[in-house]
């Protein structure tokens, strides 16, 4: 740890550009993958029947515990079966997925799909179950 902070001291240039550069990225990463709503913004959309959840995780995972009324398109399948969604084109569509990982890809393909309104829940599943909000189980 002491050599890390001697390389520091004397390449603080170097370092600087190190931590801008990861900055940017962070960023960059972060807005690529559309807006976030958290769990707590998703129920009141929900509830205002202004928004569908989509669902991508695999079928088990989602027999496991699903959002009430969420349609469940795996991602690996999105492409294919993206016209399930034309008639939910005009609401809110909320990318939810096990941990919020995968969201993003979802997001950019409903985005060049045609789909304007796409939001993905931040932290996924994991997230709703942690904030101790239901899951209907079939």
């Amino acid at each position: 740890m002491d050599r890390l902070f001697e390389f520091v001291v004397n390449h603080y240039i170097l370092a600087s550009l190190f931590v801008a550069f990861l900055l940017a990225i962070l960023v960059l990463e972060s807005r690529r993958g559309g807006a976030k709503i958290s769990a707590q913004g998703a129920v009141t959309l929900i509830n205002k029947d202004e928004a569908i959840v989509l669902d991508i995780r695999d079928r088990k995972d989602f027999n496991e515990g699903r959002i009430t009324g969420s349609v469940n398109i795996p991602l690996n399948s999105l492409k294919s079966r993206v016209n399930e969604l034309s008639k939910h084109k005009e609401k809110q569509i909320i990318v939810a997925d096990k941990m919020g990982q995968h969201s993003a890809m979802a997001v950019k393909q409903l985005n060049a799909e045609g789909y304007d309104n796409v939001v993905r829940l931040n932290g996924g599943i994991a997230d709703w179950k942690a904030s101790n909000l239901p899951l209907v189980k079939k």
